[in-house]
């Protein structure tokens, strides 16, 4: 029995998007390929109302995390860490060599802009990470506010982690200065792993050209130029099944209306929190809780391994939580294509088996 899943991702994905995987197979080199790769472009400028460039690449958002990182550092990074994700991200950046300071907040708070202002003020750091939103603590980073703060240092290159929100809340990429946005396949977007994508602003760019040991397949400056050189196909041969989904999928998201479709995120959202503060409570503070997931604070003590494997029989699986906060939180997510009728449906079943445990 197919299990409906309301995990941090993989997340659902519709049958007609599954099926167009299944698309015979083109060169990599030809017009088709070029064709295709710019429809994507087009639709992902559109998401992430940007004028700058889209790169893809065959990874998850760990990818093009590692990449922004290794190829736009040339002194040292100021990562900015909410939760799990934030700390990887610094991982990644000293596992390259590069020279990086971790700033991490109390888990389930936020990155606040008097934080970024005061590490940024001492002039070290020539990039700066942000985890927009991060599924292990259920907190979304109040980006307007931050890009504030980095807008004040000019020569310092911002990257956001999008990865569990891009397709399901808006984030107006240049409005917000930002340049290197990125998100993966398999969470908001609905589609399955296997796909990373960021946006990446010239300035970006000119400043990779002159970091020594970018790497090969993930050197952002090879990507970036062999697209314009080549109408938009990849140094090597990207993963077209995918790329015919993200396709299709895209055009879906443009169907449904940009707005549209982060209104439905936001009313799961709502919707989750609200049966969450009846039941239990939010493990982050509600100004800053995700739009996409939902942690919830275990207050009850419940088994979440035994609540977890109750709704498998009935078809839903939901997470745990992460890391240290297993069985003491756990999360929800409400992203890509689910609905509030599918949230409502596994909420009522979670009530259901709480009645009995």
């Amino acid at each position: 029995m197919h299990k409906k899943l309301f995990i941090p991702g993989p997340i659902e994905v519709k049958e007609d998007v599954l099926s167009k995987m299944a698309t015979p197979m083109i060169g990599h080199r030809s017009k088709d390929a070029s064709n295709l790769q710019r429809n994507i472009t087009n639709n992902f400028k559109k998401l992430f109302y940007t004028e700058n460039e889209i790169l893809l690449s065959t990874s998850s958002g760990t990818g093009l995390m590692e990449a922004a990182v290794r190829c736009c550092t040339k002194e040292s990074a100021a990562m900015f860490s909410i939760g799990s994700f934030g700390d990887r991200w610094h991982e990644m950046a000293v596992s390259n060599g590069v020279n990086a300071d971790l700033f991490q907040s109390e888990l389930g708070s936020i990155t606040t802009p008097e934080m970024v202002d005061e590490v940024l003020s001492t002039g070290k750091y020539d990039l700066v990470t942000i985890t927009h939103n991060e599924t292990s603590t259920g907190v979304m980073n109040p980006l307007d506010e931050i890009s504030k703060v980095i807008k004040k240092y000019p020569d310092v290159i911002f990257c956001v982690d999008a990865v569990s929100s891009a397709g399901g809340v808006k984030i107006e990429t240049d409005k917000l200065g930002i340049d290197i946005c990125i998100t993966s396949s398999q969470k908001a977007l609905g589609l399955p792993p296997g796909l990373s994508v960021c946006t990446i602003s010239e300035r970006a760019v000119e400043k990779a050209r002159n970091v020594k040991n970018r790497g090969y397949y993930l050197d952002l400056v090879q990507l970036y130029d062999t697209i314009k050189e080549k109408d938009y196909q990849y140094p090597s041969t990207p993963n077209l099944s995918l790329m015919f989904a993200l396709n299709y999928q895209l055009e879906l998201i443009m169907k449904e209306g940009l707005q549209n479709r982060f209104d439905r995120h936001l009313v799961m959202a709502e919707y989750t929190r609200s049966w969450a503060k009846r039941n239990f409570a939010l493990f982050a503070d509600e100004k800053y809780a995700s739009v996409t997931l939902t942690t919830v604070d275990n207050t009850q003590n419940i088994s979440v391994k035994g609540l977890n494997e109750e709704l498998g029989k009935r078809g839903f699986v939901i997470s745990n939580g992460y890391g240290n906060l297993k069985e003491k939180t756990f999360r929800i997510a409400h992203m890509a294509d689910l609905t509030l009728k599918d949230v409502k449906e596994l909420l009522l079943n979670i009530e259901d088996i709480l009645s009995i445990l």
